[in-house]
């Protein structure tokens, strides 16, 4: 059982106001008081920003602004900009802005970000000077320039061709004249050089070279090589250049064609040999033409790469049966072919 003066104890207040004196009531009633007042301030200040709420207000419509012009636009807003920018095909519309997001009118609230895309301008403003360059290359320059907009300045095609002693393909005179601006949709005029007009050369010795000599050698030479392929005959080297028209170290001129005649090669297990042709366009001159070999393996080869004034294309071959001849003219393929045993 507990004692009396346990209970006593126990049933005591943890606080004894009666004990306290009257300075210590009043300091302490004081001090309630305040906090009180604290907190109902505190208390009414976070209602009213819940109430409130961060600032509503409406996004402006910039687009087709100018940049300088929107900012001030959006900043009268509390409004920021996040800014992307973009070639368009219109010299005439730099530093406009094209699109905005989000989009004109929507209600948001103050201190947001809208995207704004603005025009860099067109990729090209002003004509260069081509003269000089060569005139596949120039086309390639313009196209990879143009890739991501509508094109603004094009060529007029088929250009105007002329003798000259610049190589074959090198333009010599263009309209308009460089430096000029451009203000809309351009076409550039070239007149081309077709090479010298009476060149001559010695025709190269073919015959004896292997399949592969023979084709590195129509690589170096200044004429287009037109290949055969026939059985060997009695007493002929299989694998070799047999016979050419014209004969070597005859004078022609480098537009001439070279006739060259292959023998067919022995046979090899898994392999194919054979002759590719393929009619190209007609060109004005020489341009770049390439063979490539696609091997069942995955490997990519080299068969032929040489200047080509088109028509007919044809070079000897010897591959892995399955494989694909893939030809390709100035850096644009133009045919695929499987190659399948005869």
């Amino acid at each position: 059982m507990e004692t009396t003066e346990k209970k006593k104890k126990r049933a005591q207040p943890r606080f004894d106001f009666t004990s306290w004196t009257k300075e210590q009531k009043r300091a302490f009633a004081l001090y309630a008081a305040a906090l009180c007042a604290v907190l109902l301030a505190v208390t009414v200040i976070a209602f009213f920003i819940v109430l409130r709420g961060p600032e509503k207000v409406m996004v402006p419509d910039v687009r087709s602004m100018d940049l300088a012009d929107a900012l001030v636009k959006l900043q009268e807003r509390e409004l920021y900009p996040r800014v992307t920018l973009r070639f368009t095909d219109n010299p005439q519309d730099k530093n406009t802005i094209l699109e905005q997001s989000p989009e004109a009118g929507s209600i948001v609230k103050a201190g947001r970000r809208v995207k704004l895309t603005v025009s860099k301008g067109a990729v090209l403003d002003k004509i260069d000077n081509y003269v000089g360059k060569d005139l596949e290359e120039v086309k390639l320059q313009l196209q990879s320039a143009f890739s991501t907009t509508k094109a603004l300045i094009t060529i007029r095609e088929p250009a105007v061709y002329r003798n000259d002693d610049a190589p074959a393909g090198t333009i010599l005179e263009q309209k308009p004249l460089p430096g000029e601006q451009v203000s809309g949709p351009t076409i550039l005029e070239f007149i081309v050089s077709l090479g010298p007009e009476s060149v001559k050369a010695k025709v190269p010795s073919f015959v004896g070279l292997s399949m592969a000599e023979a084709v590195a050698a129509a690589e170096k030479s200044p004429f287009t090589v037109d290949f055969s392929l026939r059985q060997a005959k009695q007493g002929e080297p299989q694998g070799q250049v047999v016979d050419q028209q014209p004969k070597a170290d005859a004078e022609e001129k480098v537009t001439a064609r070279v006739k060259v005649v292959v023998s067919a090669p022995a046979p090899t297990p898994g392999m194919v040999s054979g002759l590719y042709v393929h009619k190209l366009q007609e060109y004005p001159y020489p341009v770049a033409v390439k063979l490539e070999a696609l091997k069942p393996s995955g490997q990519r080869s080299l068969v032929a790469s040489l200047k080509h004034p088109g028509g007919n294309f044809s070079a000897p071959f010897v591959l892995p049966e399955g494989s694909t001849l893939v030809l390709s003219a100035l850096d644009r393929e133009v045919s695929r072919t499987e190659v399948k045993k005869p």
